[in-house]
């Protein structure tokens, strides 16, 4: 089983991108070197063949992957879909998917949902999610990570959020994908101290970032919704993860709405410029202390 972050070594590094199928073409006739990696959902990609499936072997071949799930539903009252995660360890197995990270949610029962929905937060959750959590490295053969989702309810909620993530992390040894934009999206809808939320998450066990857009729906109601450039209050934020956590691969997600590659790459410089700071900040302070 791998041990990327437990160790403090990152599955990837550098800024990465999100490979929506459309990008596909424009990337593969040049593919800037700043993204040091790519991330895709692996249920867009597994069981697909012919040219498309080549088109994404030549990637594979020639970039370091990751992949962000969509349908494990790690929260749901249903059986886990065993026979999902068999041929998902194939996948990650053909294309050496260097992590397999999902959202700290759930999105089937007997059928599918259709939607992120939130696991109430109590220690019944906590125990449920991680025994879930620990089978699913099992048959994968690997250490995987959950994401912090954004929510804009929290039935049945007995514990705080973030007590409820720390343990279920805790308790089922897996990494974490820490969403930058997830937790500015939540800190203004449910009104807490984003940064002081983000000191509080265990920097040992981060895979890697995110970092996207969202709707401003009101002054007190923000819609995640990975469809528009990233704002300067994430941008802060991700200063400030850095500092917590050092310098981590930051990936940028781009849904809908998606720009030609060079505004991508914009943003995808920004995350580098950010990354850039943080080392001569750290640089700057081991000169003081030296």
């Amino acid at each position: 089983m791998n041990n990327y972050a437990i160790q403090g070594n990152f599955p990837v590094s550098g800024a990465g991108l999100g490979l929506r199928r459309e990008l596909v073409k424009p990337l593969q006739q040049h593919t800037p070197e700043e993204i040091g990696f790519f991330e895709v959902a692996p249920e867009n990609w597994m069981g697909i063949g012919g040219r498309l499936k080549k088109e994404f072997r030549s990637f594979t071949e020639r970039h370091q992957f990751v992949t962000h799930g969509l349908s494990l539903s790690i929260g749901s009252p249903a059986p886990l879909d065993e026979t999902f995660l068999k041929n998902l360890k194939v996948f990650l197995g053909e294309h050496d998917i260097r992590a397999y990270t999902e959202h700290l949610s759930y999105c089937s029962d007997d059928g599918h949902l259709y939607d992120l929905l939130p696991i109430p937060f109590t220690d019944e959750a906590v125990t449920w999610v991680a025994d879930r959590v620990k089978r699913v490295q099992d048959i994968l053969e690997r250490q995987i990570a959950l994401e912090n989702v954004s929510y804009y309810a929290a039935p049945g909620q007995e514990i705080q959020e973030i007590e409820f993530v720390r343990n279920v992390l805790e308790e089922s040894n897996c990494g974490l994908l820490l969403d930058v934009n997830n937790i500015l999206v939540n800190s203004i809808n449910h009104k807490y101290d984003a940064v002081k939320y983000l000191k509080a998450l265990p920097a040992d066990r981060v895979f890697y970032f995110h970092v996207a857009g969202h709707y401003v729906e009101a002054k007190d109601l923000r819609v995640d919704t990975h469809g528009s450039d990233v704002c300067e209050d994430v941008w802060t934020l991700l200063d400030a993860a850095y500092d917590h956590c050092g310098v981590v691969p930051t990936l940028l997600e781009r849904d809908f709405n998606i720009p030609a590659v060079p505004e991508l790459m914009n943003e995808i410089g920004q995350i580098r410029d950010a990354q850039t700071r943080w080392h001569e900040r750290n640089k700057e302070q081991q000169v003081r202390h030296g």
